[in-house]
């Protein structure tokens, strides 16, 4: 029955790819999480709008859960295809469809690269100012379904904010133009806005276009080495006083150790316990004097230990690879990710309580912080021991994630602030959102999923 289904596929969609190799399975069925075992039914790579719609149109009729799949860069278990779905795979899908130059847009495919995206941008002398490490290989389909953020939120916002439009094909296989591309739209509901960060459950996005702004001014790039926790968010209130700020992220002498050992260059002799990346803004003369000049205030307040400036565009780029290089470099232990949110206002008193839990839940066990600071966003990076089998090691990470939600909670922050909830914190969705709401969420996704077919069995436990 199986057979038939895929060969009549096949027959209605002539220019469909269908891959149904082994290795393809895996590569396809599963994301960065690694937790899962892919066992996907196979594998649908369409090229066009058309071949999308029948897809789904097909899978109503034969009754075939389908997990849309990006880049795959996800942390949340978003596009893992573990239970005999089809994976529909856009990435064949991955061109630029026009640019307006008055409009100040770019009109893209779901599968082209966020990296791909920038340089498309930059040909018409604009940007796209969403970005992340994962630049070169995430897809801005899956950027739209996690509504990601990445290292510049504090000056541009999340990706919502740069969607002028969106094409997307329905649970029932429709097509819906939401938007198109209009500043002002009062008529009726945003369903644009209520796609963004869907994970795919309500519909598949087969068409963006993309707002883009103008470059920014030259940018100088500082690292500082901060004394204590403490000193992070009072560092940052500092900065943001006397600098237009671009970024402003933090890691831990955990993190850059590992950083370093995969590859990094010191920028700062001795050891220190925390330590910042910051990108502000300097067009002139008189924004170096405002940044030294915070510098020395903060040295003078006891909140800084010591600095460099990037002296180069080489060196601004190895200054960022200690904080962009982290992923990477605990890649090899198998680490297990939270990644939350609260309010700016809220992190001080925050940080010292999940600092208080992990110290207590993970006494044995090395734990990576960094994160976008200036945003609330923190990423917590627990790397499993060589001793812990990974059943027991998800158990236990499992078990101090409940906790950390409840903290959260206490605080109105998130259990996800840009990753997507996925499968990995669908059990813990009721710590950031009322029952009231998953309620209403759920009779969402029935209206444009009728059948429940779109990525089943993520976001809601």
């Amino acid at each position: 029955m199986t057979d038939q289904a895929l060969a009549d596929l096949t027959r209605r969609l002539p220019e469909l790819r269908l891959l149904t190799d082994a290795g393809d399975l895996e590569h396809y069925g599963r994301d960065w999480t690694r937790r899962w075992t892919p066992a996907p039914l196979a594998i649908a790579l369409p090229a066009s709008v058309e071949d999308v719609q029948g897809i789904v149109r097909w899978a109503n009729e034969y009754k075939v859960a389908v997990v849309p799949s990006g880049g795959r860069t996800g942390l949340s278990g978003g596009a893992v295809a573990a239970h005999g779905e089809l994976v529909l795979s856009l990435e064949r899908m991955n061109r630029v469809l026009g640019f307006d130059a008055v409009d100040r847009t770019l009109t893209v495919q779901p599968g082209i690269a966020l990296e791909a995206v920038h340089g498309a941008a930059r040909e018409h002398g604009l940007i796209y100012p969403v970005d992340f490490a994962a630049r070169g290989s995430c897809s801005i389909g899956g950027n739209i379904a996690t509504n990601a953020g990445g290292i510049r939120v504090i000056r541009y916002g999340n990706t919502r904010e740069w969607i002028a439009g969106l094409k997307v094909v329905a649970g029932n296989g429709e097509l819906l133009d939401l938007n198109r591309g209009l500043i002002k739209n009062s008529s009726g509901y945003d369903l644009r806005q209520l796609m963004i960060g869907s994970e795919g459950t309500l519909g598949i996005v087969v068409e963006a276009t993309l707002r883009l702004t103008d470059p920014p001014p030259p940018s100088q790039v500082m690292l500082l080495a901060l004394p204590d926790m403490d000193a992070l968010m009072q560092v940052f209130a500092l900065f943001r006083r006397k600098l237009s700020l671009q970024a402003f992220e933090f890691f831990t002498d955990v993190a850059l150790k590992h950083v370093l050992a995969h590859g990094a260059q010191r920028a700062i002799d001795g050891e220190h316990p925390y330590y910042v990346v910051t990108e502000f803004d300097a067009p002139d003369e008189r924004a170096h004097e405002a940044a030294l000049a915070a510098f020395e205030q903060g040295v003078k307040q006891g909140l800084i230990n010591d600095g460099v400036m990037a002296q180069s565009d080489a060196q601004a780029a190895a200054l960022w690879r200690l904080r962009e290089g982290i992923t990477e470099s605990l890649a090899p232990h198998k680490p297990y990710k939270n990644d939350i949110s609260v309010r700016v206002s809220a992190v001080p008193a925050f940080l010292h309580e999940i600092q208080a839990l992990l110290t207590r839940e993970y006494p044995h066990i090395e734990v990576v912080w960094f994160g976008h600071i200036g945003d609330g966003n923190l990423h917590i990076n627990v790397l499993k021991p060589v001793s812990l089998s990974d059943a027991d090691f998800i158990t236990q990470c499992e078990h101090v994630t409940k906790l950390l939600a409840q903290t959260l909670q206490g605080h109105g922050g998130s259990i996800s602030a840009e990753h997507g909830i996925g499968l990995v914190k669908r059990s813990y969705l009721e710590s950031t959102r009322s029952l009231q709401e998953i309620a209403l969420m759920r009779g969402v996704k029935q209206v444009f999923d009728p059948n429940g077919l779109l990525n089943p069995g993520k976001m809601f436990p």
